[in-house]
């Protein structure tokens, strides 16, 4: 069966340039030009990416990214004419699998669709079990679950992107281990962006995060390792 591809996108052109490359490829493709008309459709079908444009009039990608967040997993890719790291980076916090720049070629945006789309059915670093079937984590008052991509301490559930949740997932599941930054970006996304400055700011700023909203405490302790990376330690 196709892949159902949703794409966002004011630029008519690019629109139908995308639509051509990736029929021909057998993508099934609808799209919308604004982001109010994309969450409307993503409500009423089913898609298994989208490609979302950022400049766009009504509701810009930033803001479409951020509300399709709260209640939906499904992979997006941000393209953009805004090519700077940082940049990049905002993307890549609030949610998005990948960040294209424009001019692109349509060849390379494929094979970073296909990338994703087989990592979303490829298993966790630890064990053979699907995201879906990863065993929920318990470390006294902390729960995280890939199940539900949701985080709770004492019971209340805390606000946390879905990045922050599998950085957190996968520093628990190899407690005491160092990742390095670059480590943990290309864990988490393969084919992301490249530039070294701009990867090492993307996994600080998540870990700065995940600190905050975690807290400490007596059982756990993100340990920053100087010059190399971090590690997740749990006490006895």
């Amino acid at each position: 069966m196709a892949h159902r591809v949703l794409i966002v996108d004011d630029d008519i052109n690019i629109c139908q340039l995308l639509n051509i490359y990736l029929s021909k490829d057998g993508f099934s493709t609808e799209i919308c030009h604004n982001g109010k008309d994309a969450l409307n459709t993503l409500k009423r079908e089913k898609f298994d990416i989208v490609l979302l444009d950022i400049m766009m009039p009504e509701m810009d990608g930033i803001e479409t990214l951020t509300e399709l967040r709260r209640s939906s997993k499904v992979p997006v890719i941000l393209v953009s004419a805004k090519g700077e790291p940082m940049d990049k980076i905002s993307g890549l916090d609030i949610g998005a699998d990948d960040y294209v720049t424009k001019p692109f070629e349509p060849q390379e945006l494929i094979s970073r669709m296909k990338s994703i789309l087989r990592r979303s059915a490829e298993p966790v670093a630890r064990g053979l079990e699907s995201k879906a079937e990863a065993p929920d984590i318990t470390i006294g008052p902390l729960m995280v679950s890939l199940r539900e991509y949701v985080v709770l301490r004492d019971g209340i559930k805390l606000d946390m992107a879905p990045k922050e949740i599998e950085i957190l997932h996968h520093l628990i599941t190899n407690p005491k281990r160092v990742h390095s930054r670059d480590q943990l970006f290309h864990h988490l996304w393969p084919k992301g962006i490249k530039e070294k400055k701009a990867n090492t700011r993307t996994v600080d700023v998540h870990l700065k995060r995940i600190r905050e909203k975690i807290g400490e405490h007596e059982k756990w302790k993100i340990e920053t390792v100087w010059g190399v990376g971090y590690k997740f330690i749990i006490f006895d």
